[in-house]
């Protein structure tokens, strides 16, 4: 099976002999960003990411670049809000398919029943479960929304 890293690599050779230079660039930063997770290793251990932590890392770089196009797009910077568009794209291809709030909902409310979940309290358990369980295929603030009006319910 293919890794996220793997294809990612892929990615960029295919970009560079196409010569796409702004994607090349995007997807280099990116890589950069994971080697640099791995050197500096988790919890102290150095090693491979496996493709949850690459798909957490993309979500990073996406939601980072999110936010900077709130801020161009505000300040009516809308040359760099395009750069930000077009690395968001380039980005979220390696994402798989996002949910939709419905089947979102669906996934919180069963976890919510598989843990007993009955109010705010347990709302760390409830999120960690669901974030587990839809790695890459929803935002965390989408999530944390939806686990918020589901426990108050």
């Amino acid at each position: 099976m293919t890794t996220l890293k793997t294809t990612l690599t892929d990615t960029i050779k295919t970009a560079m002999k196409a010569k796409e230079m702004d994607k090349v660039k995007v997807l280099r930063n990116v890589q950069a960003v994971i080697k640099q997770v791995e050197i500096d290793g988790r919890e102290g251990e150095q090693g491979e990411l496996d493709d949850k932590d690459v798909l957490a890392i993309l979500q990073k770089q996406i939601k980072q670049r999110q936010e900077s196009l709130g801020i161009y797009t505000a300040n009516g910077r809308d040359d760099l809000a395009q750069k930000e568009r077009f690395e968001i794209d380039v980005i979220s291809a390696f994402l798989p398919e996002q949910l939709s709030d419905d089947k979102l909902a669906v996934i919180i409310y069963e976890t919510i029943n598989e843990l007993n979940a009955s109010g705010m309290k347990d709302m760390g358990r409830v999120m960690s479960t669901v974030k587990d369980k839809t790695t890459g295929q929803a935002d965390p603030a989408i999530i944390s929304g939806l686990v918020k009006k589901a426990l108050t319910a």
